[in-house]
């Protein structure tokens, strides 16, 4: 299997620019996989890579926000922290000092539709990696002090990234009103009044519901020999026992009706900041493709329509850009703008609904279609430089949408998407029935002659 680690980048490149120079679409190497489940559930992809003496392992667990009901919110961000406290043969904080004396790196990473657990090491050191992955998924380390410790994490990280920050609320409120269902209504990071209320006794019901290896997906891409890297697979996890499987999720959206709009009067923000969320539908869907499409003709980059329009003709913003999201459930396509001070929030997103309304009546072009598939080639390029990465979106392939595969034909289905595909992706679901609108605004200052009086 070839892959594109820091030499690759430069050779794939290359590869593209000859390519093209020969009118030939271009085309990523394909990563050839085994994919298997051991006996106690446990889902193993394993990838081989011999461009470097790494590899990269991770393990990714089968719930998120989306699995967590009201009254605990954030249990499963919780537990991403909780997961790096020790197991019974790893000691408080071990798992991170033995990754990087090894000379690794490591982290973990939750959203709404899964968590994962990811290190890099350097080959000699598989069975590392292995043990200290299946120690702590085999027998986590859950006491108050550890709770307590990570609750307490938890609730500062809240605090530092969006409670504290210009706009936080409004990154949290924008999914809370677009969505009536509760799985992708709430926030992954969860309420301060819910992670109090969090015991020991909720954690370890949490960990055995979903912290199983027949709700888990290890993959492993690097240097090493096939068949010897999943007996070693097998020593660390076969043991591990099942559990019952997870309740399932519904993922259904109620129909909306109309419009949603909110404003947060903000006393960290400077300008305003308007957010438009549209519904489109999940990851994975042809539909879903051509709206990433339609996010990078509108809201990526300096060449985009939204920049050319409100930023560089209108003067209305300092940035815009676009997200379309793909989740496992329905998805949202975003549109950001940071204003100018004095611009009327209810210009600018005049002026964001009439580039809307352009792509609905006249659709796109070709040159923006092409723009558009060069880029994301380009991202999946970037994301294969590393055993890692690709290891990471493996997995998630696999747990999102059961089709590991897509690390292989993804870049072919964006490439199908059509320009007239787009427009009637747009035209369909870009409607003010499926819109929600929230506006962030600087909090008036008191006056002066007020704050003498209140002394």
């Amino acid at each position: 299997m070839k892959s594109y680690q820091c030499r690759g980048l430069l050779l794939c490149g290359v590869l593209v620019l000859s390519q093209s120079a020969k009118g030939q679409q271009p085309k990523l190497p394909r990563v050839d996989f085994t994919d298997q489940k051991l006996e106690n559930g446990l889902r193993v992809i394993i990838a081989v890579d011999h461009t470097a003496p790494v590899y990269g392992l991770s393990i990714t667990y089968n719930v998120g926000s989306r699995n967590e009901r009201p009254g605990r919110t954030g249990f499963a961000h919780l537990f991403e922290h909780m997961m790096f406290e020790g197991s019974e043969n790893v000691g408080k904080g071990e798992h991170i000092i033995l990754i990087a004396n090894n000379g690794g790196n490591m982290n973990g990473t939750t959203n709404e539709d899964r968590t994962n657990y990811f290190e890099s090491l350097p080959k000699n050191q598989l069975d590392l990696g292995l043990f200290l992955e299946s120690d702590r998924m085999r027998s986590l380390a859950v006491n108050q002090s550890n709770l307590d410790n990570q609750r307490n994490a938890v609730q500062e990280e809240r605090r530092l990234g969006e409670d504290n920050q210009p706009y936080g609320h409004a990154y949290l409120d924008i999914d809370n009103l677009a969505y009536d269902n509760f799985a992708y209504k709430h926030s992954t990071i969860g309420e301060m009044s819910d992670l109090n209320a969090a015991s020991v006794q909720d954690v370890k019901e949490f960990f055995k519901i979903y912290y199983a290896p027949n709700n888990a997906v290890l993959t492993l891409v690097g240097d090493f020999d096939p068949a010897e890297a999943l007996e070693k697979v097998k020593k660390y996890f076969g043991n591990i026992p099942s559990q019952s499987a997870p309740p399932p999720v519904d993922m259904t959206e109620p129909p909306h009706y109309g419009e949603r709009r909110e404003t947060i009067h903000d006393p960290l923000a400077r300008t305003p900041m308007v957010i438009l969320a549209y519904h489109i539908p999940a990851g994975d869907t042809p539909d879903n493709e051509a709206f990433h499409v339609l996010a990078n003709v509108l809201g990526q980059g300096q060449s985009s329509r939204l920049y050319q329009h409100i930023v560089k003709d209108k003067q209305f913003a300092t940035q815009v850009f676009a997200q379309a999201d793909e989740r496992r459930g329905p998805s949202l396509l975003y549109l950001y703008a940071f204003l100018r001070p004095g611009v009327k929030p209810e210009d600018c997103e005049a002026a964001i609904r009439d580039d809307v309304a352009a792509v609905q009546k006249d659709g796109i072009t070709n040159d923006e279609l092409e723009k558009a598939r060069v880029q994301f080639l380009r991202s999946q390029i970037q994301t294969r430089q590393s055993d890692l990465f690709t290891a990471i979106l493996i997995g998630q392939y696999a747990v999102y949408f059961n089709d590991p595969n897509l690390i292989n034909t993804m870049v072919d289905k964006f490439d199908a998407v059509t320009a007239d595909q787009v427009k009637q992706v747009a035209q369909k679901y870009l409607v003010p029935e499926q819109l929600a609108v929230v506006t962030d605004l600087p909090a008036a200052k008191p006056h002066k002659a007020a704050q003498k009086e209140g002394r």
